[in-house]
């Protein structure tokens, strides 16, 4: 079954299982589906089945980028000058290689895209924002603003 913009829809079983698998994912396959109160086979089959679908874009460790000696976060907003729209995936490929950057979000309105980064310190980003950032040809202006604080959401629901 398909919903809006062809997002698959998911039940409500699978929507535990993500909930669960979002939480903790390396839960074992028993102790998920006991969880849950289903077969082994039957939770091994929907886990694949996100799989395969697309709803499960991978299980990773989530590090904390001050115990990697980068304790300063900041989101970054980036217009691109307007004659570098063909730079688009490009400039997203490149700037996500770069060691301070921790996600890129191409959005839409005033900004292009929003780079989410950690920094060794405040000289440290402000050398990547002017020095790295700022002398790219394609890049008009920046924006910014400094994490004080995260936490992470936990999307319950999905499509219906």
């Amino acid at each position: 079954m398909v919903g809006p913009q062809n997002v698959p829809l998911v039940d409500e079983v699978d929507r535990r299982i993500l909930a669960i698998l979002q939480e903790d994912g390396r839960i074992p396959n028993n102790a998920l589906a006991e969880t849950i109160g289903i077969s082994a086979s039957t939770c091994l089959a929907r886990v694949r089945n996100l799989r395969s679908r697309g709803a499960i874009r991978g299980i990773h460790a989530d590090l904390d980028p001050r115990w990697l000696g980068q304790p300063i976060q900041a989101m970054i907003s980036v217009q691109l000058r307007s004659d570098s729209r063909a730079a688009i995936p490009n400039f997203s490929e490149d700037i996500a290689r770069h060691r301070s950057v921790l996600n890129v979000y191409f959005v839409s309105g005033s900004y292009d895209f929003l780079l989410h980064v950690a920094a060794t310190d405040t000289d440290d980003l402000r050398s990547f924002v002017v020095e790295e950032l700022s002398a790219m040809p394609e890049v008009a202006g920046t924006e910014t603003h400094l994490i004080f604080d995260h936490k992470r959401g936990q999307p319950t629901e999905g499509p219906q």
